[in-house]
């Protein structure tokens, strides 16, 4: 592949919703694949029923879906928010990424450091004074890329099976 990694990053329209469910029950089955016990399996249903959740928050003020495009195909997307202050959280107002994916064949080009720095700046001109995620311990590469662009370590998830 020459050139730019992506012809465009741009807001996602109800047309990529099949894609973007394709992506989604990608990672859903990294996530999975991670760990079992903490992560949902995919289903043959997931990539219906990811991209059918992704279509109704198109509309939301508070939502942000972008996608990375090239030839015409959808390689990768982020989905984010803004969201208010958090008690359960214990930070203030924030924007929140939810999901970054890229396809596997277009990894390692740049795209996932294209997509997650048009969200921030998404999320910026909305107003996010910062911009948090969780990310699975197991996903060093994702780790790298999100370090790249600025993010620090600042919480750690631990979970415990009640039925071991």
């Amino acid at each position: 592949m020459k050139g730019a990694p992506v012809d465009s990053i741009r807001q996602a329209t109800p047309a990529d919703m099949a894609a973007i469910g394709k992506l989604g029950a990608l990672l859903v089955r990294a996530h999975h694949d991670f760990d079992p016990k903490r992560f949902i399996a995919a289903t043959p249903q997931t990539a219906r029923g990811y991209g059918s959740f992704l279509g109704t928050q198109l509309d939301n003020p508070d939502v942000i879906v972008l996608v990375a495009e090239r030839g015409g195909e959808v390689i990768g997307y982020t989905y984010s928010g803004v969201e208010g202050t958090d008690y359960m959280e214990l930070r203030g107002p924030a924007g929140v990424v939810y999901d970054i994916v890229v396809d596997p064949a277009h990894r390692g080009r740049g795209v996932g450091r294209m997509l997650m720095e048009a969200t921030l700046q998404a999320l910026k001109a909305r107003g996010s004074p910062q911009v948090v995620l969780s990310t699975a311990e197991r996903n060093e590469p994702a780790q790298r890329l999100f370090e790249r662009v600025g993010f620090r370590r600042t919480m750690i998830e631990m979970t415990r099976e009640l039925d071991d």
